[in-house]
């Protein structure tokens, strides 16, 4: 094809050929960008700048906030910490105290259940005294009618009749031991 466009004619346009309106329009708009971008460059890259400062500092911001709540977060696990500790010791100290107050009252309950024990004690040989006494008496009466009876006069002596109560309770008692003794 190239060969017929020749045999038809036609010149074959330069390609180097200058065209000067769009090399002189190519020019002032290169000038012009070249001027603006002169002018703007500095606040451009005083924006960027600006810029790369903020997300610099927020970046710091955001690492100071880390590490501050890191810290926080240290400080209420130690203080959780130190509560369940504190709670651990007053949990012991209150089953110590539980365990000495039982004591205590396991003591004081023996020691009245003694006490009542002892006053019991004391009430039944006191009953026992006063039983024997009384008994000692009516049997002494008992045996002065008896023996009245048996010998046909009355002991009115008090002092008579005393000393025959007294050794006839005494044969009783002797009597009494050693028939105790027989049976051990």
């Amino acid at each position: 094809m190239p060969a017929m466009i020749l045999a038809q004619g036609h010149e074959e346009p330069n390609i180097l050929r200058i065209h000067w309106d769009e090399f002189t329009f190519g020019v002032i708009a290169f000038a012009l960008f070249a001027l603006v971008v002169y002018r703007m460059w500095p606040r451009l890259m005083a924006a960027l700048d600006e810029r790369a400062n903020q997300i610099e500092g927020g970046i710091e911001r955001a690492q100071k906030a880390e590490a501050e709540a890191e810290e926080i977060r240290q400080q209420y696990r130690e203080k959780l910490e130190e509560a369940h500790r504190e709670y651990a010791r007053e949990l012991e100290k209150a089953k110590e105290q539980r365990a000495a107050i039982i004591a205590e009252a396991r003591e004081e309950a023996q020691a009245e259940a003694q006490r009542i024990l002892d006053a019991a004690h004391a009430q039944i040989e006191a009953d026992r005294q006063h039983a024997f006494a009384q008994l000692r008496g009516e049997i002494g009466a008992l045996s002065t009618d008896l023996a009245a009876r048996i010998v046909g006069e009355t002991l009115a002596d008090t002092a008579a009749q005393n000393r025959v109560i007294d050794r006839f309770l005494d044969e009783l008692e002797r009597s009494d031991t050693a028939s105790q003794a027989e049976v051990r």
